[in-house]
């Protein structure tokens, strides 16, 4: 693919933490394309680079050198508040501990974003309904997270994830925390929200039975892209 016309595009990024004889040079020179639409699962050995990849793509972090597009812009000029600003109207984020408010509602939490957004109440209430809707927890709005089950607290995180409407929803270890079955559920559901949604979704994990529901495996190795295979895209199987 041509770099210009990827979604999200990375030449040459290093990433180097310290310096002098303590240096630590975590990502050597990656190049990816992703493009829009597509569910890509990140995988390698702990140490291999995929996650600080992810925290540049997720502009939580910053390279060290290299080129970042964003739909044509350069992401690595950008200053924190800048990134902030993308973050907070592109990107949605889904992590392993669900990272969810324990005293307050599933409504609530999910509300969250839009409230440091600025969203007038009503409207708030009205998305956050609506994103609880579409992870099939419409029902369990009023439920605290000790109320819910793991699945269900993080079904609760994607909304609160999808809830911003974002091109990209950037999930770390989705199901790390979580039995089989449940698994099985968040990955179904990560997958309708990219196949009927539109979401591109980028996901580390270290479960090749969750990556078979990605559509482009990157395999990371030694701070660099080893490998780029197509992935199942597996569906639903009940």
């Amino acid at each position: 693919m041509v770099a210009d016309r990827a979604f999200i595009s990375l030449r040459d990024i290093t990433k180097v933490y310290g310096s002098g004889q303590t240096a630590f040079q975590a990502l050597k020179g990656v190049n990816l394309d992703v493009a829009q639409g597509d569910f890509v699962a990140v995988m390698g050995p702990s140490g291999s680079g995929k996650s600080t990849a992810m925290n540049i793509l997720g502009c939580l972090d910053v390279p060290t050198s290299g080129t970042f597009l964003f739909k044509g812009h350069h992401v690595e000029t950008l200053e924190r508040d800048q990134r902030a600003l993308l973050r907070r109207k592109y990107l949605g984020f889904v992590f392993q501990g669900f990272n969810l408010l324990a005293r307050t509602s599933a409504l609530e939490n999910v509300e969250l974003p839009l409230l440091y957004r600025g969203d007038p109440k009503q409207e708030r209430r009205e998305a956050a309904m609506s994103a609880l809707d579409k992870v099939g927890l419409g029902k369990w709005w009023d439920h605290t997270p000790a109320e819910l089950s793991g699945g269900q607290q993080q079904r609760v995180a994607i909304a609160r994830a999808i809830v911003t409407n974002p091109d990209v929803l950037l999930a770390d270890e989705p199901t790390g925390n979580l039995d089989s079955a449940r698994s099985v559920e968040i990955m179904e559901l990560l997958s309708s929200l990219n196949r009927d949604a539109g979401i591109t979704v980028l996901m580390v994990t270290h479960e090749p039975d969750m990556a078979e529901f990605a559509r482009t495996i990157v395999h990371f190795k030694d701070g660099l892209v080893d490998r780029i295979e197509p992935g199942h895209g597996k569906k639903a199987t009940h």
